[in-house]
């Protein structure tokens, strides 16, 4: 198979599909890769490094999508990329369609076979193509959070650790899942007052068990998030449904209740936030203010730390990509179940059903896809 890897365009978007190694290993497969010019250099990896490992390397983006007969690619394509992807073609990415209708209509005009990273299985019901920049993302999000308090930035002027005499910042963080628990670790260890919420028992138990020493849990009632969330200096949100929306969990009334100059740290706003009042923002202008609440939504962290974000990512997604590549995306779905459950669209339908509920669209599951 022609495995094409474009360069991304999202605006402030450094990281890159495939990486030298998996380039490398894709060619010992027996497959070749077609790589677009300069797509690797954000992660500070050279047409070179490519061509060394095995790679072809195309002079423009409308080649890689026009010979590949899959495209490998880090974040959801742009209206521009949507407009070259067709019908028998695999789209191997993240998609996170469910805030986003525009996306969705697009990639079933287009016939494309889609299968997206954040919703690929594994046996213990984990997401493991997802994991890894939550992973990024979570570590990252105390870190822009700390930067969104100063007051440059319009934040309270708060320092996370404190000094001696000078009590830390407040730090809440909603939900415990894997952005959660590393965002959590972090902000503990810069020195804050940290406490997660989660609605599950046996995982607010697991934190206990493993980090109780480093910060508090609550379980996350509507009340306990309120009080929780007019205490903070900052706020960041983890939480995550699969496929789906995220759920808006503080709304723009409660904003009042909070300190001025607080934060808010959304990395859910990939699936659109946790937040009422968040919207995406891009790293080149990744902040605004709304009552007086300083919000960070970029939505995708990761690209700020785009080699560590492409080499983690390319770790998790290479076996994936190998199979689609070896056996075709049917034979490979029909393989493995986890797999499977990545498939978003094909040839006109959609695949993945809280995608469907989150937009109001019919869907088909993937075994009566696999049929067409």
């Amino acid at each position: 198979m022609k495995i094409g890897c474009p360069k991304e365009i999202k605006p402030q978007e450094f990281r890159v599909g495939m990486t030298p190694d998996a380039v490398r290993d894709a060619v010992a497969h027996g497959h070749s890769v077609l790589l677009e010019t300069g797509a690797g250099l954000g992660s500070g990896f050279a047409d070179g490094d490519y061509i060394a490992a095995g790679a072809q390397i195309a002079p423009d983006a409308e080649t890689v999508f026009a010979e590949a007969g899959m495209i490998v690619k880090v974040k959801e394509p742009q209206a521009a990329e949507r407009k070259r992807l067709r019908d028998g073609q695999i789209l191997f990415t993240y998609l996170h369609l469910a805030p986003d209708p525009d996306q969705t209509r697009d990639l079933l005009e287009s016939g494309v076979t889609a299968i997206a990273y954040e919703t690929v299985t594994d046996r213990a019901g984990g997401l493991p193509l997802l994991a890894p920049m939550s992973e990024v993302a979570g570590r990252l999000a105390p870190q822009v959070g700390a930067w969104t308090l100063q007051k440059a930035n319009g934040g309270r002027g708060v320092l996370l650790g404190g000094v001696p005499g000078v009590l830390p910042a407040k730090v809440v963080v909603i939900g415990g899942g894997v952005v959660g628990t590393h965002a959590a670790r972090v902000a503990a260890g810069m020195g804050a007052d940290v406490v997660v919420l989660d609605r599950s028992l046996t995982r607010l138990r697991y934190l206990d068990d493993v980090f109780g020493g480093q910060f508090r849990n609550a379980y996350a009632s509507g009340a306990a998030t309120a009080a929780a969330v007019t205490e903070a200096d900052l706020v960041i949100g983890a939480v995550l449904i699969p496929g789906a929306a995220a759920p808006k969990l503080v709304s723009r009334a409660q904003l009042a209740t909070m300190k001025p100059g607080a934060a808010i740290v959304d990395v859910a706003i990939d699936q659109g936030g946790c937040f009422e009042t968040s919207r995406a923002t891009t790293h080149q202008d990744p902040i605004y203010d709304v009552d007086g609440i300083i919000h960070y939504c970029v939505a995708n962290m990761p690209g700020a730390v785009a080699r560590t974000s492409t080499q983690a990512l390319g770790n998790a997604t290479l076996p994936f990509l190998l199979s689609l590549a070896n056996k075709g995306w049917k034979a490979a779905c029909a393989d493995d179940p986890h797999l499977k459950a990545g498939l978003n669209t094909h040839a006109g339908h959609l695949t993945y059903a809280a995608v469907g509920e989150a937009l109001g669209l019919a869907s088909i599951t993937a075994d009566e896809a696999m049929k067409i």
